[in-house]
C-alpha cells in the first residue's frame, strides 16, 4: 500500500516535470542542518541532522514550491530515526491569469494557493487550500504571507499512525532579504507559521502552535571568489511553542548549509 509521502512526492514531481519545461524562473537548493532537538512525547533530547531538497519555480500562470526532508538523529526512539517529511505549494497568480494591476501599491500580487504536507512513519497528509498575498517591499527578494485550511486526510491509528486529526487553519509568513557588509554578502530569510489548535481522534487537544524559523546566513561562495548565492553558510534558529501540538516550547541553534545547484 501506498504511503502518504509516496503519494504525496509522486504528484509533486509530475507537478514539477509539467511546469518546470515552461518555468520563467527556477532555484534548487540542498540544506543541510545540524542541532539539539527535543523528542516533545519522550522529553528526550537528541543530535538530528536534517537533509532538505527544496525547489522553487515560476512560471506563466503563478509559482511551485516544495521542499522534502530526511531527518536522522543519535536517538533510538522511534521518533525521527531515519524519516521523511514533505510540503508542496502550487499558487496560482490572479494578476498573471486575470490581468489584475496592484499599481502604487505595496501589495504585488494575490494567489490561490494548493498545498500539502505528508509525513512519512506518522502516515500524515495534509491539504491546504488559500490565498497568498505577495508583498513589494524595499530591499527584500520576497515577502509573502499565505493563510490556508488544514485539512486532515492522514491514515490514522487503525494503519499504525499518528491520530488524525480535526480540520484547523494555518498562517505562514515568509521571507528573504539580502544585504551587504563591506565586502561580505549576506541574507536573512526564513519563515514564520501560526497553526490553530484541533482535537484528535483519541480525544486528545492538540494545541496551537507557533513555529518560526529564521536563518541569518554568510555567502560563503563569493567570499571564495564562487558564483554568489550557491554556497551559504550560516545559523538557523527553531523556535517552536507548543512543539507538535503538544506542551513542549523547544529553542534551539542548528548549524545551517545551503547549495544551489
Amino acid at each position: 500500500m501506498k504511503t502518504p509521502i509516496f503519494t504525496a512526492l509522486t504528484l509533486g514531481f509530475t507537478l514539477t516535470t509539467t511546469s518546470v519545461t515552461a518555468a520563467d524562473w527556477s532555484n534548487t537548493q540542498l540544506h543541510i542542518n545540524h542541532g539539539e532537538f527535543k523528542n516533545p512525547f519522550s522529553q528526550q533530547k537528541a543530535n538530528q541532522t536534517i537533509y532538505s531538497l527544496q525547489h522553487a519555480s515560476g512560471y506563466r500562470y503563478g509559482d511551485n514550491f516544495f521542499f522534502i526532508d530526511y531527518s536522522t538523529d543519535d536517538l533510538d526512539d522511534g521518533h525521527q530515526d531515519g524519516d521523511f517529511y514533505g510540503e508542496w505549494y502550487s499558487t496560482f497568480s490572479l494578476g498573471k491569469l486575470a490581468g489584475l494591476k496592484f499599481n502604487n501599491s505595496p501589495l504585488q500580487d494575490v494567489g490561490i494557493v494548493m498545498g500539502f504536507n505528508a509525513a512519512g512513519d506518522a502516515k500524515v497528509m495534509k491539504y491546504l487550500p488559500g490565498v497568498k498575498l505577495s508583498w513589494n517591499l524595499e530591499g527584500f527578494n520576497f515577502f509573502a504571507t499565505t493563510l490556508t485550511a488544514y485539512i486532515d486526510d492522514s491514515r490514522g491509528v487503525n494503519a499504525g499512525g499518528a491520530p488524525k486529526e480535526t480540520n484547523s487553519y494555518i498562517l505562514d509568513v515568509a521571507w528573504s532579504y539580502p544585504f551587504s557588509l563591506g565586502d561580505h554578502k549576506f541574507e536573512f530569510t526564513g519563515h514564520v507559521e501560526y497553526l490553530t489548535g484541533r482535537d484528535n481522534e483519541v480525544g486528545g487537544d492538540v494545541k496551537n502552535w507557533l513555529l518560526a524559523q529564521p536563518i541569518l546566513r554568510w555567502d560563503l561562495g563569493h567570499a571564495l571568489e564562487m558564483p554568489e548565492n550557491q554556497l551559504m553558510l550560516g545559523l538557523e534558529w527553531q523556535y517552536w511553542q507548543n512543539k507538535l501540538g503538544t506542551d513542549t516550547d523547544e529553542s534551539v541553534p542548528q548549524i545551517h548549509l545551503a547549495w544551489t545547484f
